[in-house]
């Protein structure tokens, strides 16, 4: 799977076990935003953001590929990820 983090750059995580770690971030992210929290939003997204660039590769920049998956920048605001969810959240629980 490659996610795009927004302003970021790419990165491909490395197996099917790490989708587990970023779905529970993801649904913090949902949590958050339903709530209009965005301390919490902000915690989230860190947590989302620790998972992609800890456990994923970075992508270099001059390969260009399919992201599967687009999330805000730790800084996104709440009005700004409520437009990026789907029924899903950000991140599709299978691929």
């Amino acid at each position: 799977m490659i996610i795009r983090i927004m302003g970021e750059g790419q990165y491909r995580l490395p197996d099917e076990t790490v989708l587990a770690e970023v779905n529970a971030a993801d649904a913090a992210i949902e949590r958050a935003v339903g709530r209009d929290d965005a301390a919490a939003l902000a915690a989230a997204l860190h947590q989302l953001h620790e998972v992609v660039v800890g456990r994923g590769t970075a992508l270099p920049d001059d390969e260009l590929a399919h992201s599967d998956v687009i999330v805000p920048a730790t800084d996104a605001t709440v009005d700004e990820v409520r437009t990026l969810l789907s029924d899903e959240g950000l991140v599709p629980d299978t691929f």
